[in-house]
């Protein structure tokens, strides 16, 4: 399980000579151990932290509450890997999930060679819980190195058991939006139409499968993304639908508009022309292909057709987030590879009256790329 990620990961900390490391990010855990929270209404209620992932500078130790424990349990059978819980939730005590989390990572602590003095200790501080500062203000006398968004180039490219929980969570996107397209009539909510994608999903899947991103009728002011409303669809109305399912710590993305009935002689004049962005930016993506020259290759040819210049990323990377590196922005000079998963998303907006926005995933192989969403993007 990710055993790849954590020999590159090692690699990475034993070149900058650390002797030890604490991951905390969500995106970093679940690069490196396969483990996911299995949570979808945020925090887990009885939890010190979210989990963590403690590097000694050979093992991996993942730290959860108590109550993941059974979850987390394949990752204890990892020749680099072991699991550590803390207690949560008690009727013998008052919940202090930071307290019971403070003493372990203290005792872990104390354990490493010289309690951890005059060692250099990486820490992803940004998304490291207050437990951890305690621990270094109180025993803490080496090197504290910040090793946030040291993981983020290693996990551009994927390895094959990424891009399997990457396909499943693309074919469930497809199978929502096959349900969306056909949910979107004329007096349909924007909340209808996410809901019938959302339980095509979960029969699918068969489990509850969180879900992103925006469904928005083109009559918003704010048409380019936001949560489902009761916004209600009148004929011949626009509805951008863009989606994400988070399934074993991975997530998808996809795009496609949908009418209320047949589009108009504008939409379908914008529609044509998103489609054909799409389709000139696939045709750029190969190893060696530089991001910045891609986007603005794409966002020309969206002005030289004479209509507005969308005003988000062309597109981007996607793995155990929604939206990581590469970006395909203007600034951005990063270099394709063979591996990388990459979203490319143009689309034309008119605020308060209509939008369309399409979007595809592409896998970068050695001489190209493959599209690995299939969901029907046509003019009905």
């Amino acid at each position: 399980m990710h055993e790849d990620q954590r020999r590159r990961a090692s690699a990475l900390l034993h070149a900058h000579q650390l002797d030890a490391a604490l991951f905390a990010s969500p995106a970093s855990v679940t690069w490196l151990t396969g483990f996911a929270p299995p949570i979808q209404t945020g925090p887990h209620p009885f939890a010190g932290a979210p989990p963590l992932v403690w590097w000694d500078g050979e093992r991996f130790t993942l730290i959860v509450v108590d109550a993941w424990a059974a979850a987390a349990a394949p990752f204890a059978r990892a020749p680099d890997g072991g699991v550590l819980t803390y207690l949560g939730y008690t009727v013998d005590a008052p919940i202090d999930g930071a307290r019971h989390l403070r003493a372990l990572l203290q005792s872990l602590w104390q354990k490493s060679a010289n309690g951890g003095r005059n060692r250099r200790v990486g820490v992803e501080s940004w998304a490291a819980p207050s437990a951890v500062g305690e621990v270094l203000a109180a025993h803490y006398k080496g090197d504290w190195v910040m090793i946030d968004e040291w993981l983020a180039p290693l996990r551009m490219v994927k390895t094959e058991e990424e891009l399997a929980k990457l396909r499943v969570n693309f074919q469930l996107t497809d199978v929502a939006h096959a349900a969306a397209r056909r949910a979107t009539v004329a007096g349909a909510r924007e909340i209808d139409v996410w809901l019938a994608a959302k339980a095509t999903v979960e029969a699918a899947a068969g489990q509850r499968v969180p879900m992103g991103n925006d469904c928005v009728v083109g009559y918003r002011q704010e048409n380019i993304g936001g949560w489902p409303l009761d916004h209600a669809l009148r004929p011949g109305d626009s509805l951008i639908v863009d989606l994400s399912t988070i399934l074993h710590g991975y997530w998808s993305d996809s795009c496609a508009t949908y009418f209320a009935g047949a589009a108009n002689a504008r939409q379908q004049a914008i529609h044509t022309v998103v489609s054909q962005a799409l389709a000139l930016g696939a045709s750029l993506l190969r190893p060696g292909a530089v991001t910045g020259d891609i986007d603005r290759r794409v966002r020309q040819f969206i002005a030289n057709a004479g209509y507005p210049v969308y005003p988000h990323h062309t597109g981007h990377g996607v793995g155990v987030s929604g939206h990581e590196a590469p970006r395909i922005v203007p600034y951005n000079q990063e270099v394709l590879a063979a591996g990388m998963v990459i979203l490319l998303e143009p689309g034309i907006y008119f605020p308060g009256e209509t939008g369309v926005r399409l979007e595809d995933a592409f896998l970068i192989t050695d001489d190209g790329a493959i599209q690995l969403t299939a969901h029907d993007k046509s003019l009905p």
